[in-house]
């Protein structure tokens, strides 16, 4: 028997619920789990089935489309591991955490390679002997930069994510639109708070009690993308804004670890510049 994630987002109307679960069951799929979400505002619904038994995906598919409101959107996913690519820069926090949460099994994926554009960070990649590709960035204007590290990823048979564990560059909107809803940021503070450089040194000037990260999609909007998961971390007059800094890493590391790990499981759903998460 094989299982599957079964994804909807569907207007609302009555009996969805009862539609979708009758053909589960009239194709006799047992449901290994399931979720639901009214957004009333927006009169939107979103669900999430784990299902188990012998279909097509196709044909299941096919049959639940058959059921629904015509402007819905069905996706069933065989679960596998998926390909991502991890773009960094210098700092190594967050791309070590993720390379050690891989070691150690926590994230079902396909770590493809970690592309940066310093040589900085190969020593600590080449410990969990995954692929390391350097594209500088000097002597190249900003399209053709990026046009190289398309190029790269594009030479990979199939990328689920790419993955920014702090790539400290802006990226275009031609890159964003090739790679769209595909591409996880992580960002130094608790959007839509302190947006840009350094939100530390901004939060310390407002005098903030709260400090944290946030983990989004990234959009063409600089640090406004769908967000996905968001951490905070206590502080208090004493800390300086380097202090901040410091703890704040610790925030990054986690929320992003975290936003990749509902992605890899397919429990995102991306609307209206939000997001719906099961």
């Amino acid at each position: 028997m094989s299982q599957y994630i079964v994804l909807i987002d569907a207007d609302d109307e009555k009996g969805l619920v009862y539609k979708v679960s009758t053909v589960f069951y009239n194709n006799n799929l047992n449901i290994i789990s399931n979720s639901e979400f009214v957004d009333r505002d927006n009169n939107k619904f979103f669900m999430r089935s784990v299902v188990e038994g012998d279909i097509n995906s196709k044909d299941l598919s096919g049959a639940i489309e058959n059921i629904l409101p015509q402007s819905s959107n069905v996706k069933v996913i065989e679960p596998k591991k998926k390909n991502i690519i991890i773009m960094a820069t210098k700092e190594l926090h967050a791309l070590g955490d993720i390379l050690i949460r891989h070691e150690a099994g926590e994230l079902d994926a396909n770590i493809l390679a970690v592309v940066s554009n310093y040589d900085k960070l190969e020593s600590l990649v080449s410990k969990f002997d995954i692929p390391f590709i350097c594209i500088s960035h000097e002597g190249c204007e900003r399209e053709e930069h990026e046009d190289k590290i398309i190029d790269c990823i594009n030479s990979f048979d199939s990328v689920d994510y790419i993955v920014l564990a702090k790539y400290m560059r802006i990226l275009t909107p031609k890159f964003v639109e090739t790679y769209e809803h595909k591409i996880i940021n992580i960002h130094h503070s608790f959007l839509p708070a302190f947006i840009g450089a350094n939100p530390y040194k901004q939060a310390y000037d407002r005098g903030v009690k709260i400090i944290g990260a946030t983990a989004h999609f990234v959009n063409n909007n600089l640090d406004e993308g769908p967000i996905i998961a968001q951490e905070v971390m206590h502080v208090n007059h004493a800390y300086g804004w380097k202090d901040m800094q410091r703890s704040g890493k610790d925030a990054e590391k986690v929320v992003l670890s975290h936003a990749l790990k509902l992605a890899l499981e397919d429990r995102i759903f991306v609307y209206a510049n939000k997001t719906v998460i099961f």
